[in-house]
């Protein structure tokens, strides 16, 4: 399981759904869609209208990879940090119940908003 408590990931940019859906689409629960799909190097984070996926890609080859199913259910509260003049990033810290606290960093282009929107809508 991604580490969530340590270093937080490298920046996430918006990448296409196309990237992780061959990895995560065999896990989906009948009518799940992708919303929103974000890269660092080599991992990722896919939201779903169901939950969110923190994919770790691991090893030389990448052929090993973790998967973490963060439910919107288990969402206890959540905080945004926009980017601004100097400091070009987003972070979303996601705490959830019986996991903690979970940290995403995005880039500046990355719509944070929408996706609060997208959580607000599905924890409220």
């Amino acid at each position: 399981m991604i580490d969530f408590q340590n270093a937080s990931f490298i920046k996430l940019r918006p990448t296409s759904q196309s990237d992780f859906s061959d990895l995560i689409t065999p896990m989906f629960v009948p009518g799940e869609k992708i919303i929103e799909t974000f890269r660092s190097i080599r991992d990722g984070i896919v939201f779903t209208d169901k939950r969110i996926f923190a994919i770790n890609i691991q090893g030389i080859t990448g052929k090993k990879k973790d998967f973490t199913s963060l439910p919107y259910s288990k969402i206890q509260a959540f905080s945004v940090e926009t980017a601004g003049v100097l400091d070009l990033d987003s972070e979303l810290e996601l705490w959830f119940s019986g996991l903690g606290k979970v940290k995403f960093e995005f880039v500046a282009r990355a719509n944070v908003s929408g996706i609060c929107r997208m959580i607000s809508e599905k924890v409220l």
